[in-house]
């Protein structure tokens, strides 16, 4: 019997080839792995088309010329043609078929920093996956759930920007301010009405917050955050015209009807020497509906 093992398409596994090749397969694998960082980068930071399809072709590519040139050179190539006249194999051709598998093993094994960079890359892409679905949960909130941009000090200014003075409503009137710097701020409106003109306390420990008359809650709704801008001076309530919750003003701005769940906080006001109306602090607690939600 005699085995014949055919020398075309071996690989020309010299040491500058093999050297080269190992190059070769390097950079195209570190090429990958940075472009699909930068295609990381563009979309969260919103997304650029032809940026992404550029980046991610490069990604692509560069795997596939890294996993094709370790195929074609640095894998032992066949065809290898074995003509047999019988079932049992020599003793030679034992030897030459554990060398041959010996010698593929090695060209995988020796070979590590290649097999890392492989799955460096492809780490990466399958990471990348995972962005669209991080992005669609939208912006992360941080403290914007817990903090406005009132301080202390801080005038109120009408939607104009104009500041609020003392003199500017009567009894029962209302408008919509916000603090100096932020007009127009959807988080940041409060609704002043003047159900008086002495002083109030709508709750134990708020015996300043409402100077003259004045008296300032947050806009948004404790219930879907829908803006709260009607007053009904005759039950000295205000009303969110969403899902009609009605706040008692007198008492702290609490629910009385409707799904709201809780108060609307309230804005401690000051008057400064010049009748400018300013806050005394911001707000106490958290605006708006949310997570925190309290019955």
């Amino acid at each position: 019997m005699s085995t014949v093992y055919s020398g075309e398409g071996q690989q020309s596994d010299t040491p500058i080839v093999s050297k080269r090749v190992e190059a070769v397969i390097s950079i195209s694998f570190l090429i990958s792995f940075l472009a699909t960082i930068a295609l990381g980068v563009v979309f969260w930071q919103g997304g650029q088309p032809q940026l992404e399809g550029a980046f991610l072709a490069i990604g692509l590519l560069g795997i596939g010329v890294g996993i094709v040139s370790w195929g074609k050179y640095l894998v032992p190539q066949g065809p290898f043609v074995e003509e047999r006249e019988e079932l049992a194999s020599p003793e030679d051709d034992k030897v030459a078929f554990e060398a041959s598998l010996a010698r593929g093993t090695n060209e995988l094994t020796r070979r590590k920093a290649l097999t890392r960079l492989l799955a460096l890359s492809l780490g990466a892409l399958g990471v990348i996956q995972l962005f669209p679905f991080l992005r669609s949960l939208g912006p992360i909130p941080g403290k914007t759930l817990t903090l406005t941009d009132w301080k202390p000090n801080a005038r109120l200014v009408k939607p104009d920007g104009s500041a609020v003075m003392v003199t500017d409503l009567e009894v029962g009137g209302v408008l919509t301010a916000f603090p100096e710097g932020f007009a127009g701020s959807a988080i940041d409106q409060v609704v002043l009405v003047r159900p008086a003109l002495e002083d109030i306390v709508t709750r134990p420990g708020r015996e300043t917050w409402a100077p003259q008359g004045y008296v300032a809650f947050s806009k948004v709704c404790t219930h879907a955050g829908c803006p709260v801008g009607l007053y009904q001076q005759l039950t000295q309530q205000l009303l969110c015209p969403c899902h009609q919750s009605l706040f008692d003003v007198l008492t702290g701005a609490t629910p009385v009807f409707g799904p709201a769940p809780r108060p609307l906080p309230q804005l401690p006001l000051k008057i400064d020497s010049l009748g400018f109306i300013r806050a005394q602090a911001g707000f106490d607690e958290p605006i708006g509906p949310g997570y925190w939600e309290r019955a």
